[in-house]
């Protein structure tokens, strides 16, 4: 028997309610609530159900067995994924627009496809020709084994998964998907729900890995309903400007791996690159040192440390109230940094226009680099030169250097590169002993 329900599901968090609610109870947020309708299939026979036996296991009765990866040919993406893509498992990739998404999925279905395994490609928003030319343009690989799919009906690629039976499925992207069955335009909640329940439904049961491409908000969030997330494996988040080569891949949610590892990469005319030598994108030797308010640090970006460049720039300000611009790093922290180097050091920044940015376009939380950031805004301001120095260390109210985490593995990066002057927590005990080592 069929029968059709309607209920009110919340697009920002997912809650379901049997009737319209100007406000979200769980998330708070006004006017979210949209009506979706979905038609449910009840068995003739109940009793089927019922005869099912659950039989709980004890923990040791359980055997474990490890589950096999696939490799993607980018050494940067499996390490974010903890040494590959696990298979049946779901993967969720969200980005701005433009950021690279597309690119980076269709070389790895260019690369995983191979004479014995197939690769299907679900594009609901370009056709099958637009794929074609991006595809001679990334690579001049001629691979019968990638196959096309340029379709919206969630589904018909259903069956034409089944069919294939392919090794892995893309499909870009879940928010043009849309089925007969659930009422609502393709980016609805409903439809949007459908579509990512079929797929990881046909990913758990054939034992298909399956990459979806996410939208995102103008905040920045992944669209569609919070349990989108919820239901995959591994979310991971592509960032990066567009105006910069630079893209980070992040892993905010991973079953199977760690979430605190991060990819490094770089789009360029034939495609995106990954970078093994993150010194050669943040670091450029050229201007380190050769002008004051430029000073290294080594960040950590989960396990991985690599050295970056903090610009500072002071000039003398002509307004009442002092501009204070921070490029990469939160404006905050900036802000107690100024208050502490006036407070401990006797610097007058009070009157002072103070720009700080972080070279090569990354963001950073780190508060490992409190030190570099400061040595850089003392160096613009007195106009001297800090060559052949890296900075280690978080500053407190106090005008201490506290110790950085991963201290040992930050200071063997910057001596593998050639730094031996290291400024940390092992040195100096306070900012002002800092300083005064810095006159001599």
């Amino acid at each position: 028997m069929k029968k059709t329900t309607t209920s009110f599901v919340c697009q920002e968090c997912g809650y379901d309610s049997p009737q319209w609610l100007g406000k979200c109870p769980e998330c708070g947020n006004w006017n979210s609530l949209r009506e979706i309708r979905v038609a449910e299939f009840k068995p003739q026979n109940s009793l089927v159900a019922q005869k099912v036996n659950i039989e709980p296991k004890r923990l040791d009765q359980i055997k474990f067995q490890k589950k096999q990866r696939l490799l993607t040919g980018f050494s940067e993406l499996d390490t974010v994924l903890g040494g590959g893509i696990v298979k049946g498992s779901a993967i969720l990739l969200a980005g701005d627009p433009g950021i690279g998404k597309s690119t980076l999925l269709l070389q790895i279905g260019l690369k995983m496809a191979t004479a014995k395994e197939k690769v299907l490609y679900i594009s609901a928003e370009e056709s099958e020709e637009q794929i074609k030319l991006r595809a001679d343009r990334i690579s001049s690989k001629k691979n019968s084994n990638l196959f096309i799919v340029s379709s919206t009906n969630t589904d018909l690629v259903c069956e034409a998964i089944q069919k294939l039976n392919p090794a892995l499925v893309i499909v870009d992207s879940i928010q043009t998907m849309e089925s007969e069955n659930v009422s609502g335009l393709s980016g609805s909640v409903g439809q949007v729900r459908y579509g990512a329940f079929q797929f990881i439904k046909l990913a758990k049961t054939l034992g298909i890995p399956v990459v979806m491409v996410g939208h995102v908000t103008k905040e920045g969030m992944v669209a569609g309903p919070m349990v989108l997330s919820h239901m995959v494996d591994t979310l991971l988040f592509l960032e990066g400007e567009k105006f910069t080569s630079t893209r980070i891949l992040r892993s905010l949610k991973n079953r199977f791996g760690p979430v605190d590892e991060i990819g490094l990469f770089a789009m360029e005319d034939a495609g995106i690159k990954e970078l093994t030598s993150p010194e050669q994108l943040f670091l450029s030797k050229e201007s380190v040192g050769a002008v004051s308010g430029s000073v290294l640090s080594v960040t950590m970006e989960g396990t991985r440390p690599f050295l970056i460049e903090i610009q500072a720039l002071v000039v003398n300000s002509k307004i009442p109230i002092p501009r204070r611009v921070a490029s990469g790093i939160d404006y905050k922290r900036l802000e107690l940094l100024l208050a502490v180097l006036q407070k401990h050091c006797n610097i007058p920044l009070s009157g002072m226009d103070v720009f700080v940015n972080v070279a090569g376009g990354i963001k950073l939380s780190d508060p490992g680099t409190d030190l570099s950031i400061c040595l850089a805004i003392i160096s613009s301001f007195q106009n001297i030169k800090i060559s052949n120095k890296v900075g280690i260390g978080e500053v407190g109210l106090l005008g201490e250097v506290r110790r950085a985490n991963s201290l040992e593995k930050r200071i063997k990066e910057a001596q593998k590169l050639g730094f031996k002057d290291i400024l940390s927590s092992n040195k100096f005990k306070t900012l002002r002993d800092v300083l005064a080592s810095l006159s001599k």
